[in-house]
């Protein structure tokens, strides 16, 4: 489902280039749940980025289910980011003035509106939030916040959910509660990519990579 060829990606500042990712190569299966470990700064974000067709490497080819995502302009870039990946991260990017309701319908848009609409509220069930529905982010505690969060990547049924360190926010009760619901999803026939440097998500994956210095080793 995923492949990476040659996958490099270089900062340009002032006075150096820093090296995030450097020659990475990866062949990813689809249904699987794969971790990528790695310390602060070795470039796991970056990796989920470009990804995501959210940041394009210095050189290489990122392919998602054949369709090489840069090759794509930008416009159907974030069209097929939209309908096709799922995201998630540590920070979990709630709108403040909208509901749990309202926040999980936002990042619905390219599915039909009845669809959606139907979808939304059995989702919030059954991530237990039936009762916060109509709170707003700060009357939530960080767990449901991520909870609220997973149901956004979620509610347009994507084929990939990428996840940037979705438990580093959470205590340990809430972390496996994160991670339990990316496992369901995955048992479902999704496929997840979880970057992190910690040891929790190793229980549920298939497969884990070790990212240092921009490098897999």
């Amino acid at each position: 489902m995923i492949q990476l060829q040659h996958v490099n990606k270089t900062f340009e500042g002032f006075s150096k280039h820093a090296e995030a990712l450097k020659n990475i190569n990866l062949d990813i299966s689809a249904r699987t749940f794969s971790v990528i470990r790695g310390p602060s700064g070795s470039g796991k974000t970056t990796l989920l980025m470009c990804l995501g067709g959210m940041l394009r490497p210095s050189s290489g080819s990122v392919r998602i289910q054949g369709e090489d995502i840069y090759s794509f302009n930008t416009r159907e870039r974030s069209r097929f980011r939209a309908s096709r990946i799922g995201f998630v991260f540590q920070s979990f990017y709630l709108v403040p003035y909208l509901n749990v309701l309202e926040n999980v319908l936002l990042s619905a848009g390219q599915a039909k509106e009845g669809s959606k609409q139907h979808r939304a509220p059995a989702l919030i069930e059954q991530l237990g939030l039936a009762e916060r529905i109509l709170h707003k982010p700060s009357e939530l505690s960080a767990g449901e916040c991520q909870r609220v969060a997973l149901a956004r990547a979620l509610i347009h049924q994507p084929e990939l959910i990428l996840a940037d360190e979705p438990t580093g926010n959470l205590d340990p009760d809430n972390s496996l509660e994160v991670l339990r619901i990316l496992h369901n999803y995955h048992r479902s026939g999704g496929t997840v990519m979880l970057v992190t440097h910690g040891t929790d998500a190793d229980q549920y994956a298939d497969h884990i990579y070790s990212l240092d210095k921009g490098e897999i080793n």
